[in-house]
């Protein structure tokens, strides 16, 4: 899948947990989840289920530690989707 549909798509997903949807108009591939978005460090958990039922993957907690930014997000989703 072309990274680019996958930023797309996480973006839909991680919208409804950032608390500033201003933010989103600017989002770049260095973007940290937690400290750029603000987006609560609990619903991180939320947003990998959100993208495993998208995506029909499996991301173990050790991949999880990886997706701090945009970019290492999408990389790791597509990682699990060349996997399949």
């Amino acid at each position: 899948m072309d990274k680019s549909k996958i930023q797309e798509e996480l973006k839909e997903i991680i919208t409804v947990y950032v608390p500033d949807k201003k933010i989103l108009d600017n989002i770049t591939l260095e973007h940290d989840l937690i400290n750029d978005l603000k987006i609560n460090s609990a619903h991180i958990v939320d947003i990998v289920l959100d993208v495993e039922e998208k995506y029909d993957i499996m991301i173990e907690d050790e991949a999880i530690m990886k997706m701090a930014t945009i970019g290492q997000a999408i990389q790791v989703i597509n990682d699990k989707l060349e996997e399949k």
